[in-house]
């Protein structure tokens, strides 16, 4: 009998693809095969990305499938047009996907098992279709997990219709202990008119997820969200996931990694640097994006490391403020993307101005850093909850009446994040937190070891 094969797919975006690929690691550790699936677009950003590094190192084995979106975008396939891409993959990836594992049938490298993000459930029938186990991954909180899954019952309890839209209270709460959540915050409700296809997407994810999924895993600890765990106790939290450094290891990142900015890193004080990532679909307009170049260029004793995307604004060279690139000279660095991990666990880095994305959060708080808070989307605005109010373990940048976050307000609550040391010292406990929970005898560890034991039946 062959090695225990696992079909992986994650939602095409890069928010997911990172911590699948954490998650396929931690697999193979352990074992396991792993077939990587992306959408052709994604695929080649991949391998684009890893260009002159060994490709799929560990018995991952990446894999690409159409997501109909080839011919109608000119070819690229890449799209940040949620409902587009939505629509897209449906008419096309179920048939591939089954087709896929069919094709292993009663060969050595038969596929025996598919985790598939949350966000994909539809998959999971296509494996209860050809016969394989199925579980799936929810790589955000458990708490934006619990909302997703309880869609029937906000429908029941009066608190959206069944198109996704609130009615009447802007706020609901599952149970005394579990944070509060707005109803402006759910996911489909930040596209407009559109939202309503999003929301038939959701829900209809969720009926799979009752429906075929044999286990239900996300990328948090049980420390940091308990609440959550004792309210839904069939999500198993398996995280922070973290499978390790090692030579060549495949990422998932779909740009270029700047390593240059380690090296950067190394010669700076401890607690110096101010760390500023916004994900992989935050945009920019021009003011905002000279806002916050003007406030990190007036913390004038304070480093800065700035990951200034390609695609963040426009044409990025031509959006800094005059004289920008010569008033911050070597003190600041910026960079298209960043190795985020290991900047986030450089003892240089004091604090991190971030998106809060569940990424990026899980991170920070892996690596002890306290955050300076500018969310943008759906369960970013939730994160924010966890990090200032309940963690408190971060600061919230506030916009003025115009909606700018202002040079003044990133220049005032740098300095008071980095200057509060209780907060730091939260931010390290929770670090140590994370760590005895993904290690042996850890509930994390525990329940990762229980997620392969299931998928090796």
């Amino acid at each position: 009998m062959g090695l225990p094969h696992a079909l992986v797919l994650p939602y095409p975006a890069q928010g997911h693809v990172i911590p699948f690929m954490e998650l396929s690691h931690c697999l193979v550790d352990h074992g396991f095969k792993i077939t990587f699936v992306n959408t052709a677009s994604n695929h080649e950003r991949v391998v684009a990305a890893f260009a002159g590094k060994e490709i799929s190192p560990g018995r991952i084995d990446l894999v690409s499938v159409p997501d109909g979106l080839e011919e109608e975008d000119g070819g690229s396939g890449i799209t940040h047009d949620l409902v587009k891409l939505t629509e897209g993959f449906l008419k096309v990836m179920p048939p591939r996907l089954e087709e896929l594992i069919q094709r292993s049938k009663g060969s050595s490298d038969e596929i025996t098992c598919m985790i598939a993000d949350q966000n994909m459930a539809w998959a999971l029938e296509v494996a209860r279709k050809v016969g394989v186990r199925a579980a799936a991954f929810w790589p955000a909180s458990a708490a934006m997990l619990t909302t997703t899954l309880s869609i029937p019952k906000l429908i029941t309890d009066g608190i959206i219709d069944s198109n996704g839209v609130p009615m009447g209270g802007k706020t609901f709460q599952f149970s005394p202990s579990m944070p509060r959540m707005n109803t402006a915050n759910l996911a489909w409700n930040f596209l407009g008119d559109r939202g309503h296809v999003l929301f038939i997407y959701i829900l209809n994810n969720t009926r799979s997820t009752i429906a075929a999924a044999q286990l239900i895993i996300c990328n948090s600890f049980h420390e940091i969200e308990a609440p959550v765990f004792a309210y839904a106790p069939d999500i198993l939290p398996v995280g922070p996931l973290r499978s390790g450094h090692r030579p060549g290891k495949l990422v998932g990142h779909f740009w270029p990694e700047d390593q240059e900015c380690l090296t950067w890193l190394d010669r700076q004080l401890p607690g110096s640097v101010i760390y500023a990532a916004f994900g992989s679909t935050t945009i920019f307009d021009h003011r905002q994006f000279q806002a916050l170049a003007l406030g990190l260029q007036s913390i004038s004793d304070r480093p800065f490391l700035w990951v200034v995307r390609p695609d963040l604004i426009g044409d990025s060279t031509d959006a800094y403020a005059r004289g920008f690139l010569e008033g911050v000279g070597r003190r600041g660095k910026m960079v298209g993307w960043s190795p985020q991990h290991e900047v986030l666990a450089h003892p240089s880095v004091g604090c991190f101005i971030s998106h809060c994305g569940w990424n990026s959060t899980i991170e920070g708080v892996s690596n002890g850093v306290p955050f300076l808070c500018w969310p943008f989307f759906a369960d970013q605005f939730v994160n924010q909850g966890y990090i200032c109010d309940v963690w408190r373990t971060g600061l919230k940048l506030v916009p003025d009446e115009s909606g700018v976050v202002t040079r003044e307000e990133i220049k005032l609550k740098v300095e008071e994040v980095l200057g509060d040391v209780e907060m730091k010292a939260r931010a390290m406990s929770l670090k140590e937190i994370g760590h005895k929970s993904a290690s042996k005898g850890g509930t994390s560890f525990e329940n990762f070891n229980r997620f392969v034991a299931a998928l090796k039946e």
